[in-house]
């Protein structure tokens, strides 16, 4: 019995040592060229309402329970969701500040499945008169010893096919208008 007990705390300590020196956060940003103004790509994005038509991970449930915060479009606007999909989980966006003719950033705070927040941000930059540059990206962290998930989830992976989805879906949505 002490044999056992002996391995399972080698076990934990080795996890733990593990963890102390593992990623504790992560960044993704991807980027798309619409075929739009800039300030017209701008105006879309800065309504957090808009998502539900081109944000993959929005889009997961259609029939989720959304409460707004607020004005959409201007900072302290809060998109609040709530799912029983674990997919789309339970969290809220804010609106932090809006850069006219630059960038949107905002905050998602997950509390489902797990409790998490990250600083985003949808970047925009004129390439000529009618073509945009969007860059859209954001960044997490996990707390340690939870942190050790990260060397077994590629993030990149997992969560970059997603947003080139989006702004797949945003640059046919802005292009077709």
């Amino acid at each position: 019995m002490l044999t056992i007990l002996g391995i399972i705390a080698g076990i934990i300590v080795v996890l733990l040592i593990v963890a102390a020196i593992s990623p504790k956060g992560y960044s993704l940003q991807r980027t798309t060229v619409i075929n739009k103004p800039v300030a017209d790509v701008l105006d879309y994005v800065k309504y957090l309402k808009n998502q539900d038509h081109y944000n993959k991970w929005v889009m997961t449930d259609p029939g989720m329970k959304k409460v707004f915060t607020g004005t959409d479009g201007t900072p302290g606007f809060i998109y609040a969701w709530d799912s029983e999909m674990k997919n789309a989980g339970k969290g809220e966006q804010e609106i932090l500040s809006i850069t006219p003719n630059q960038e949107l950033k905002y905050e998602v705070r997950f509390v489902k499945p797990f409790a998490a927040i990250a600083p985003s941000y949808i970047k925009t930059k004129a390439l000529t008169d009618g073509t945009t540059n969007v860059t859209w990206g954001f960044a997490s962290k996990m707390p340690y010893p939870m942190n050790i998930v990260m060397l077994f989830m590629n993030m990149e992976a997992m969560l970059g096919k997603d947003m080139d989805t989006s702004l797949n879906n945003l640059k046919r949505i802005l292009e077709s208008r």
